[in-house]
């Protein structure tokens, strides 16, 4: 069973209803007892990092999530700012992380020389697939996913980037380690690339 943990920062309906479509076995839910029982979990995410770090710890699933994160290996998949938390910290906010990547989140700077670029980055990029990740095996060619986040992670181990996206510079768009996955962009609202991923992470991570 897939868990969409709800922790009341997350596009949860779109994703449901993406992993209806594929035919996956999924619930959305904010229990401990249920994430407890979960062989795959997603945490998805948007709006401000201490807000979101805040409603785990309010929910008291901070520690459900690190057991079976670290202990259990589940996969799990941080989609936004689900994927910005799995990082030791943010320039958003002053709340550590879930620490699971040795990683910063940090806000796009761009030079002089481009004040046509906009904060935050939205609409459709492509994605630079770096390594070998079964989140994008036999993705669709020239992948190209919809962005929308004015911070990205800046990964201490250049192993842990799956992806790369230019937005004024190049940023880790999509990360792997081991049982431990995330992606900046919104499958969920990425048309067929989305729904490639989402069937990747169900029958093969």
């Amino acid at each position: 069973m897939i868990v969409v943990v709800d922790y009341g920062m997350g596009n949860l309906g779109s994703i449901g209803n993406m992993l209806k479509k594929i035919g996956a076995a999924a619930v959305i839910s904010s229990e401990p007892g249920v994430i407890e029982a979960a062989q795959k979990l997603i945490l998805p995410g948007v709006g401000a990092f201490d807000n979101g770090m805040r409603n785990l710890a309010a929910r008291g699933l901070q520690e459900v999530l690190q057991r079976k994160v670290l202990q259990e290996k589940v996969p799990i998949l941080g989609i936004c700012l689900g994927m910005q938390l799995l990082s030791q910290k943010s320039e958003e906010g002053e709340l550590p992380g879930l620490g699971w990547l040795p990683a910063a989140t940090v806000r796009f700077r761009f030079s002089s020389a481009s004040p046509a670029l906009k904060i935050p980055h939205m609409g459709w990029n492509t994605i630079d697939i770096c390594k070998p990740c079964l989140l994008f095996e036999e993705m669709y060619p020239e992948p190209r996913f919809y962005f929308v986040h004015s911070y990205h992670l800046v990964c201490a181990r250049a192993e842990d980037v799956a992806a790369y996206t230019t937005h004024g510079y190049p940023f880790a768009s999509a990360v792997a380690n081991d049982n431990i996955m995330g992606v900046q962009f919104h499958p969920e609202k990425s048309h067929k690339f989305g729904i490639k991923l989402f069937h990747n992470f169900v029958e093969k991570c």
